[in-house]
């Protein structure tokens, strides 16, 4: 693509795990992707630097995704520096995991804040400058078809409200032609899940039929398809990416 007719996809949540993934792959596809990062900084400017390195563009952006301004703010900056927006990708997120009897409420408002408001208001302020014919795709969880272990209500919800709400927003959007679709990763090897630790990497991976977690870059591959123009059939749809384990 020229620099005057390069496509521009806003990455929200882009600067580690599945996100960087998004990012880069997005990039390698032709796309100026600018996205946000709340806290590592460092990690957001490597990133940059990555992407730059293989000839593509990209702009890190500190943004917090529980604060609307923020979320705002960010679309801003996209169209003030690249005067357009053709795909938005809403992967920021955050897990707080505990026994119903134990969630603080502030873990609860957080993942709410974060996982269904922050999703909903990230696209609502990206919708007035995309063209007709854009996407929009979200990443949401296999969780919300199947948690597998207890503790994990909260974000089991956050993902389901997800996935319910890209079914309505695909009736809304469908007269401008614009899609909406929800992907569902399955256990992804990142450092979220590394936290658990190897004995709980271990009994992850022994739930998944396939025997292993995805790679980021995999889930980045089905974003990409859903961006692409042959995917133009495709909306309202949470598509589960995860080795069977929600079988």
């Amino acid at each position: 693509m020229s620099d005057d007719s390069r496509k521009v996809a806003l990455v929200f949540g882009g600067s580690r795990g599945i996100g960087a993934a998004i990012v880069s792959r997005l990039a390698d596809d032709g796309y100026t992707v600018p996205f946000t990062y709340v806290s590592r900084e460092d990690a957001a400017n490597d990133l940059v630097a990555k992407v730059r390195g293989a000839g593509g563009d990209a702009l890190a952006i500190k943004a917090d995704s529980a604060k609307k301004d923020d979320l705002a703010a960010a679309v801003g900056t996209t169209i003030d520096r690249f005067g357009r927006l053709d795909v938005v990708v809403v992967n920021a997120g955050v897990a707080r995991m505990g026994l119903i009897d134990a969630v603080p409420l502030e873990d609860l408002d957080l993942q709410l804040d974060v996982n269904v408001r922050g999703v909903y208001l990230a696209i609502q302020a990206a919708l007035p400058h995309m063209k007709d014919g854009g996407r929009i795709v979200t990443i949401g969880s296999n969780i919300a078809v199947r948690s597998g272990f207890p503790g994990a209500s909260v974000y089991q919800t956050t993902k389901a409200a997800v996935a319910g709400m890209v079914k309505g927003l695909a009736l809304d959007l469908a007269p401008r032609g614009i899609t909406i679709n929800n992907v569902q990763p399955g256990p992804t090897r990142t450092d979220m899940i590394g936290a658990l630790g190897n004995e709980g990497m271990d009994m992850v991976t022994n739930m998944v039929p396939l025997k292993r977690m995805a790679e980021p870059d995999e889930i980045a591959g089905l974003v990409s398809y859903i961006a692409r123009n042959e995917a133009g059939y495709i909306t309202g749809a949470s598509l589960t990416i995860d080795g069977g384990f929600a079988l």
